[in-house]
């Protein structure tokens, strides 16, 4: 695709699209296409500002689509050009979709997507980097993307000169397993904070899903609408000033026609707003594969779950909203994943996955990575990002409650001023 720059409010935006091998360790089995978009300040001009190249959350999802100089972009631009890039898979990449994936058989969409997890979106930056002649750059990662920096950290580590990362320090051996019982736990904390703060708002879940037990209600796809589906708003909760919002939502949820009681379509059309699963599927179909190294998921979250009774609805016990986790009943149930159930199945069941990480390598780390890590993090757990950097050296963490998941989006400018000071500093201990 031959797209042109163009320029908004000071930035220059150029486009790039490099033709990448799906599978690197076998090239002939063809090549998909990788979009980045590079973003500079006019008043540079040509000057040769040093890379950042930022790794977005997800997994499956593009890198955000600037409007303005502002957040941690503008903080970046002032001694930094930005790649913005999407993600195999995502965006302006080759993309994958139910529509995509439609012509191939249920093993044939397993083995495609096998390949596009955190090691091959790094060989991907990799295969970038070279192409344009860079010899260093620097990478930020915002909570999936955090992921992927530590497998760049893992495989290149001498193409990196700063790694940054927000809200996404994984652990580098744990079966998921692990991570879902502690996310699980937070989970319950958001829960009791939100019901603490709106008290009747436990009463209107819980019509809400006696109704949805009782009657069929149909989303504007014509998908049918459950208790689960309802439940899944909560993943909200790891967002900061989402409590609010899904009280105003709640309190509007029915409305009476001819004397029947239904959910109204204002309420139905949010719902479905709030299922990215349908516009991104690789969120859905490789969540629990970004953990698994030489073992199978066995949908993880699924059977943590189960452990866990409080969080599956009866009538008379209370309502729980669940939070980043995916479960096998989606597949039955999200019209855009019916067609991906047995691929789903498939790669639950894949125990070959190779390595994303290299604890020896990381061992021996000279590249200074910052991190902000959030206390209260409801999708990564403080305490195992904390195990996992007391293995890297020259790893440092900024450890606060100021805000949650999506800090990098709240407040990004003193977020990413904050990583590279404390890069700074690291760097000057090398030296």
């Amino acid at each position: 695709m031959n797209a042109q720059p163009f320029i908004d409010a000071g930035v220059k935006y150029t486009p790039h699209y490099f033709q990448v091998p799906l599978n690197y360790a076998n090239p002939d089995q063809g090549s998909i296409e990788v979009f980045a978009r590079e973003l500079s300040l006019v008043a540079d001009g040509d000057s040769a500002k040093p890379f950042l190249v930022y790794f977005q959350g997800g997994p499956g999802f593009p890198s955000p689509r600037q409007n303005g100089c502002n957040g941690w972009v503008k903080r970046a631009l002032q001694q930094y050009r930005v790649l913005l890039l999407d993600q195999r898979g995502t965006g302006n990449s080759t993309v994958i979709s139910h529509q995509t994936l439609a012509p191939l058989s249920p093993q044939e969409q397993a083995d495609y997507l096998a390949h596009f997890r955190a090691d091959n979106i790094v060989r991907d930056a990799e295969f970038i980097r070279e192409k344009l002649g860079v010899e260093k750059w620097a990478i930020l990662g915002q909570s999936f993307g955090g992921f992927c920096s530590l497998t760049y950290l893992s495989l290149f580590p001498e193409s990196l000169s700063r790694s940054y990362i927000t809200g996404g320090v994984p652990s580098i051996s744990r079966h998921p397993d692990d991570v879902y019982q502690a996310t699980f736990k937070r989970t319950m904390d958001k829960n009791q904070a939100f019901f603490q703060q709106f008290p009747q708002a436990q009463q209107m879940c819980q019509r809400i899903a006696e109704h949805l037990l009782e009657n069929d209600e149909f989303l504007p796809n014509g998908q049918r609408f459950t208790v689960e589906q309802f439940q899944q708003l909560g993943i909200n909760f790891g967002m900061s000033d989402t409590f609010l919002p899904t009280y105003y939502l709640l309190e509007n949820a029915f409305v009476e026609i001819n004397g029947k009681t239904q959910l109204r379509y204002e309420f139905l059309n949010s719902m479905l707003m709030e299922q990215s699963f349908h516009t991104n599927p690789i969120y859905a179909i490789l969540h629990e594969s970004i953990y698994c190294q030489g073992f199978a998921s066995n949908w993880s979250a699924h059977r943590v779950r189960q452990t866990r009774d409080e969080f599956n609805y009866q009538s008379g016990k209370p309502f729980l909203f669940t939070g980043e986790m995916v479960f096998p009943w989606m597949f039955d149930q999200y019209e855009n994943l019916k067609p991906l159930k047995q691929a789903a199945e498939l790669l639950a069941e894949k125990q070959d996955w190779t390595p994303l990480y290299n604890a020896d390598v990381l061992a021996n780390n000279k590249v200074p990575v910052s991190c902000a890590m959030y206390a209260d993090d409801m999708f990564v757990e403080m305490d195992i990002s904390r195990e996992t950097l007391g293995t890297i050296p020259n790893a440092k963490a900024w450890i606060t409650n100021e805000y949650e998941h999506n800090g990098l989006r709240a407040d990004g400018e003193r977020i990413l001023d904050t990583l590279i000071a404390m890069g700074e500093q690291t760097a000057a201990t090398l030296k």
